[in-house]
């Protein structure tokens, strides 16, 4: 159980492994004013940086879980970096299913709810592990305008335009589910490209240490291609953000 070694070569070189950055991470929880001792449960948790950095500077305690071996050691060597190992723990696992043993206060999925089989199914599943009144923080791609045809779809690596709402629309999707926005930070086109560029060049990197490796030839297509597809659909079209939600009351 893990991840395809494709992945861990494009992302090495970052801490979070989505289109918000560090900086926004922590614009958000600082928003939230989460206080101290706040127990947290992360699905798709990567690398760990939110739950590491918010242990850091807010005194939250909380548990990862993520499919991927390579990211789950990172995230236990971030813990033990901060100095927060005995507040934050990070479980190799399938998030999917994961539910907590005892009622977080917040639980999160951050751009990964596919665990789910989409945003309606992640929020049920992230519902399982929260204390009634929790917050729930779901990172989800939307339309930031509306893809004119079938190529900027697929070139936003969507199969169907209906796959996404619009900003609007997945706002009210939100509520449709029952649930009250209360915050939101959002990628912008410049953290797309900080997370976009950085995979092209940790991608070279890897191909000029390992020009031979049986992924060498689909990574060299990759990045042949990849810089242009960015620039022409995602940074225009795609639009990233993390949304905090709480249950409405009834």
């Amino acid at each position: 159980m893990d991840l395809p070694r494709s992945f861990t070569i494009r992302e090495s070189s970052h801490r979070v492994l989505n289109p918000i950055t560090v900086d926004k991470l922590a614009v958000l929880g600082r928003a939230l004013d989460l206080p101290a001792g706040t127990r947290m449960l992360d699905l798709a948790s990567g690398k760990g940086e939110m739950l590491c950095t918010w242990a850091r500077d807010h005194g939250v305690a909380g548990v990862g879980v993520d499919i991927s071996t390579v990211f789950t050691a990172a995230a236990r060597e971030r813990a033990v970096e901060l100095g927060v190992a005995d507040r934050v723990a990070f479980v190799h696992g399938d998030a999917s299913g994961h539910v907590s043993d005892e009622p977080v206060d917040v639980a999160s999925c951050i751009g990964a709810t596919w665990i789910g089989g989409g945003v309606p199914g992640t929020v049920e599943l992230l519902e399982r592990s929260l204390r009634p009144g929790g917050t729930l923080l779901i990172g989800e791609p939307y339309w930031r305008l509306d893809p004119p045809d079938q190529a900027t779809v697929e070139g936003c690596h969507m199969s169907r335009k209906d796959e996404l709402r619009d900003l609007p629309g997945l706002l009210e999707r939100f509520g449709e589910l029952g649930w009250d926005v209360v915050e939101m930070v959002l990628a912008d086109q410049d953290s797309w490209d900080r997370y976009a560029a950085a995979q092209w060049l940790n991608v070279r990197r890897w191909l000029d240490r390992h020009p031979d490796d049986e992924l060498a030839g689909e990574l060299r297509a990759e990045l042949a291609t990849a810089p242009v597809r960015h620039a022409r659909y995602q940074r225009e079209y795609l639009g990233w953000g993390v949304f905090a939600l709480m249950r409405r009351p009834g």
